[in-house]
């Protein structure tokens, strides 16, 4: 398939918004399986396997360097693992397949409530009010991650997107 920002064929990618994601070596596992590439991104220097397959994209500081890396560059056929809801959002527009750490797809059906309840949480926060934090990460979320990943890989592989083997 053609990606629409750059004009060219390009291969399935996954990007990870790498600074406190719980699951990068998940996706190491699926995309060595696939022979896809990753793009761990980070405002800090994080330690990634020394594999042809994976890219340490290193970014400015700054509160949405990371985002804006990976929101300029993803579009139908690629694949975001993130629990930033406004990144998610921009990825879901562009095209790509979004998935958090937990197995929870964003799709265009569920971003609009999950931005309202991001919003929502937010000034709840700001407000005084405690809400709490998220709940621990489990195995179970570990293993629903690794189901939608490969799903979503897989979905993509039959609609025709290639992978970079």
């Amino acid at each position: 398939m053609t990606h629409p920002a750059t004009g060219r064929t390009a291969p399935i990618a996954l990007y990870i918004d790498a600074d406190a994601c719980p699951v990068k070596e998940e996706v190491y596992k699926v995309a060595w399986r696939h022979a896809i590439r990753v793009h761990v991104v980070a405002n800090q220097p994080l330690a990634v396997p020394a594999h042809p397959l994976v890219e340490r994209v290193v970014v400015p500081a700054g509160p949405d360097a990371a985002d804006d890396f990976i929101a300029s560059r993803v579009a139908r056929g690629d694949v975001v693992v993130t629990t930033d809801v406004p990144l998610a959002a921009r990825c879901v527009k562009a095209g790509a397949d979004v998935i958090a750490p937990s197995g929870k797809p964003f799709t265009h059906d569920s971003i609009g409530m999950a931005l309202a309840t991001r919003n929502l949480m937010e000034d709840l926060r700001s407000a005084g009010a405690v809400t709490g934090g998220p709940k621990p990460f489990s195995a179970r979320d570990r293993s629903a991650f690794l189901s939608a990943l490969d799903l979503a890989v897989v979905r993509l592989k039959r609609a025709g997107f290639q992978t970079g083997s």
